[in-house]
């Protein structure tokens, strides 16, 4: 279970809202930054709800989808933090010594250099929204294990 709660609001007008927004902390640099779950923030409409992750600020955005069976390599970055959110499966994850069972929901925090992998132990593809804060390039993995036999 995760150690952080989502914070909810009702913000009714456009001024409320980007009140809202612009709480949300900016950091320049990788090492500067804050665990970002705390930022998050969900605003309640008549119709429903979103959540809202960062503002106006440089992110990678992407979802990341494993397969049945199949985990990602355990893994770290020199320039970049990320942020999770599980999607609508279990995944399985590791970050520096704690591995669990995050659930569909849950809010992960992944600062800059430290060891971590998704996994998927369950029977159906499972999802994760990422989120990358810093500078963003694929050659930025220092892989320590990996099942692919990959450098």
């Amino acid at each position: 279970m995760s150690d952080h709660e989502t914070t909810t609001q009702h913000l009714d007008t456009p001024e409320e809202l980007a009140e809202a927004a612009s709480a949300q902390a900016t950091e320049a640099t990788p090492t500067a930054y804050h665990d970002r779950t705390q930022d998050v923030f969900e605003i309640e409409r008549p119709w429903g709800s979103f959540q809202q992750f960062a503002t106006n600020e440089t992110v990678t955005v992407k979802t990341v989808t494993i397969q049945p069976g199949q985990r990602l390599s355990l893994q770290f970055h020199g320039e970049r933090n990320e942020m999770w959110q599980v999607l609508d499966h279990p995944v399985d994850i590791t970050l520096g010594e704690r591995t669990w069972s995050a659930q569909p929901g849950e809010l992960v925090w992944v600062p800059v250099g430290t060891m971590h992998r998704m996994g998927n132990s369950g029977d159906q593809p499972a999802r994760v929204l990422e989120l990358a804060f810093g500078d963003f390039d694929e050659g930025d993995i220092t892989r320590v294990e990996d099942d692919y036999r990959r450098t």
